[in-house]
């Protein structure tokens, strides 16, 4: 039975590798909380979450005077425990974005402990479905692109490899949305898939009238049309369009995963690992999602989503869009349009220490 020792607890500010705008925002800076666990025996596991520029102190305040020191003493092993005990330990703070994102850097570092105990790799123990996913990029596509700069990249992308390429909706006009689908349709051709992102940006009319001036494109899905919080309109939306509706990313319990499900909402889950809490109510949500028949396609993170996409069997999608580079050695593995899941122990993930610890905003440690 390890022992939880010590918690060092990390921040590391990441600037994007291209520029990154869509409907309501731009993503200047992704704020890295890091977990590192130390138990009794001397094993240890390293997790993490994040934000896209705000909130990452508070996760990191959240994780040092409350979350990190009800783990010193505990058994390591007892992952179900830990989550629960944490999570009602903060309810006065949940279901929201800074708690879920805390409880997922410490939920991922006992489950890089858990795989590196067991000697295998996450995705087997999660579950071990199949070793391969396919994978779609959005690291283009974005609105502040010119036509031609989308019909560019995203032509680079299918010769690359990718099975298809996510493009940003929510310019002022419909048209203008129109004109650059049509651009990069008829660039690529029928056989390459298109996701479309509106980021919430629309209101339940608009989302209606461009769902169904999208309709003939033949996109992969339309995610997140509307507000997160609008259950009736994503209803109503997808009672009234042809197009898979996907949402997920802006969701922060599962049981908010399964009003969307009942209600036949979406046809599409996004689930963000860091975003949900961590690896345990991300397979609760997979599995949930299978036994409606919808395929899951997590949102970002494509370090740690490889691995849980290859454990379950519903999962359709990894999205590529790199963010750790500066701060690993490892690299995610594409094969004929497929992501491959790491075979190393543990989250597969090989972080750069020394570059952590030079790039550290924050650093603190709990051992009592």
């Amino acid at each position: 039975m390890p022992l939880i020792t010590s918690v060092e607890i990390l921040q590391i500010d990441l600037a994007p590798k291209v520029v990154r705008t869509d409907a309501i925002q731009a993503f200047v800076k992704q704020e890295t909380p890091i977990v590192r666990l130390t138990c009794d025996d001397g094993s240890e596991g390293t997790g993490y979450t994040y934000t896209i520029g705000t909130g990452g102190s508070s996760v990191v305040a959240l994780l040092r005077d409350h979350l990190a020191p009800r783990l010193i003493g505990r058994d390591a092993d007892a992952i179900e425990a830990i989550w629960k005990d944490l999570f009602f330990a903060t309810h006065a703070t949940a279901v929201g974005a800074i708690t879920s994102l805390a409880l997922a850097a410490v939920d991922t570092a006992l489950w890089d402990l858990k795989a590196k105990r067991a000697k295998l790799p996450l995705w087997k123990t999660a579950g071990g479905a199949r070793e391969r996913v396919p994978v779609y990029t959005t690291e283009g596509g974005w609105l502040h692109l010119p036509v031609e700069s989308l019909v560019q990249q995203t032509l680079e992308a299918k010769a690359q490899g990718f099975r298809g390429a996510k493009i940003k909706v929510g310019r002022p006009h419909l048209a203008e949305d129109v004109a650059r689908l049509v651009a990069v349709r008829e660039a690529v051709g029928a056989d390459f898939e298109i996701m479309v992102d509106a980021n919430q940006c629309f209101n339940v009319s608009e989302a209606l009238r461009r769902a169904r001036a999208f309709e003939p494109l033949g996109l992969a899905w339309l995610e997140e049309p509307l507000p997160a919080e609008d259950l009736a309109g994503h209803v109503e939306l997808a009672l009234h369009t042809s197009i898979p509706i996907a949402v997920g990313e802006s969701i922060y319990h599962p049981s908010h995963f399964r009003e969307y499900l009942a209600a036949r909402a979406c046809s599409i889950v996004q689930v963000d690992c860091a975003r949900i809490g961590g690896i345990t109510p991300w397979l609760k949500v997979a599995h949930l999602a299978e036994t409606f028949n919808v395929a899951v396609c997590p949102h970002f993170l494509m370090e740690l989503h490889v691995s849980l996409t290859a454990a379950a069997p519903n999962a359709a999608w990894v999205e590529y869009i790199p963010q750790l580079d500066d701060i690993t050695t490892s690299r995610l593995v594409i094969d004929d349009g497929h992501a491959v899941a790491p075979a190393e122990p543990g989250l597969g993930i090989a972080w750069d220490v020394a570059a952590l610890d030079a790039r550290a905003v924050t650093r603190c440690a709990i051992t009592h």
